[in-house]
C-alpha cells in the first residue's frame, strides 16, 4: 500500500474494522496508516493472521468491515468468508468484507466475490482511498480497484462462460493454493513455508491434485493452471 494521509473518515463517522493478513508488518503498516481513529474515523478492533484466528476475532468483535487478505494459512480468504456467512447474512449489523490483497489474479478476485466479499482492492491503494473504500463498504457499496472491476463484471454478466469450472471445483481450497504455487514455480519447501505446512503434506496435496485432474507431473499441472489463468 502506498503512503498517503488517510483523512477521509474524520471525526464525524466511525467504522469498526478487523485486519486479516498473515504478514504482521503489513498489518502494522495498515494500522498506522488508517487506524488513527480521531483522524480517519477507522477503529481497528482486532487482527488475525490465519483462518481460525480470523473467524474467532470476527465472531467476538462483530466489526462493520473486515479487511481480508486472499491467501491465508488454513484455507484462504474464501474459507473465512464461508465460515462467516451467518455474520454476513445477519438482518441487523451485518459484517461486510473488503478483500485487500497483493494478487490481481482473476481467479482470486472472482473467488472472494462469489464468497460474499463486497469488493476487492490491491495493496497499491493509498491510505486515503482505503479509508474511503472501507466507509463505502460499510454503506453497502461494492468497491473495486479500477482494473479489476472490468473482469468481475465480465465474469458475472457473460452468458458465454460457465460460472463454475468443474475441474477446479473438484479441488479443496488448500489444494488450489498448492496448485497455484506449484504453477508459479515454487519448490515444495517454499510452499511448505508459505502455507505453514510440512513438505510431506505438500507432496500429499500435489498427488491429490494430479489424481483429481488426471495429470502426470508438475509440468502438465503448470500448463493446466496457465490455460485457466490461475498463475
Amino acid at each position: 500500500m502506498t503512503e498517503d494521509n488517510a483523512t477521509t473518515g474524520g471525526a464525524d463517522r466511525r467504522v469498526r474494522v478487523v485486519l486479516v493478513d498473515d504478514h504482521r508488518m503489513f498489518r502494522t503498516g495498515v494500522q498506522a496508516e488508517i487506524g488513527e481513529t480521531a483522524r480517519t474515523g477507522v477503529e481497528v478492533v482486532g487482527e488475525a493472521a490465519d483462518v481460525d484466528q480470523a473467524v474467532t476475532v470476527i465472531t467476538a468483535t462483530r466489526p462493520e468491515v473486515v479487511l481480508l487478505d486472499v491467501h491465508l494459512p488454513g484455507g484462504g480468504g474464501v474459507e473465512v468468508l464461508r465460515r462467516c456467512a451467518p455474520l454476513m447474512a445477519a438482518a441487523e449489523n451485518p459484517v461486510r468484507f473488503l478483500a485487500l490483497s497483493v494478487s490481481d489474479a482473476a481467479e482470486d478476485v472472482i473467488g472472494v466475490i462469489r464468497g460474499g466479499a463486497r469488493g476487492y482492492v490491491t495493496k497499491t491503494i493509498t491510505g486515503t482511498d482505503l479509508v474511503d473504500s472501507v466507509f463505502r463498504v460499510q454503506d453497502g457499496d461494492a468497491v473495486f480497484s479500477p482494473r479489476l472491476a472490468g473482469f468481475v463484471l465480465d465474469a458475472f454478466a457473460s452468458t458465454d462462460a460457465p460460472p463454475v469450472d468443474e475441474d477446479l471445483d473438484r479441488l479443496t481450497q488448500r489444494e488450489r493454493e498448492v496448485l497455484r504455487l506449484i504453477a508459479r514455480g515454487y519448490a515444495y519447501k517454499e510452499i511448505a513455508k508459505q502455507l505453514f505446512i510440512s513438505v510431506k503434506t505438500v507432496e500429499s496435496h500435489v498427488s491429490a491434485v494430479l489424481r483429481k485432474l488426471q495429470l502426470s507431473n508438475r509440468h502438465e499441472l503448470t500448463r493446466w493452471a496457465t490455460a485457466r489463468r490461475l498463475v
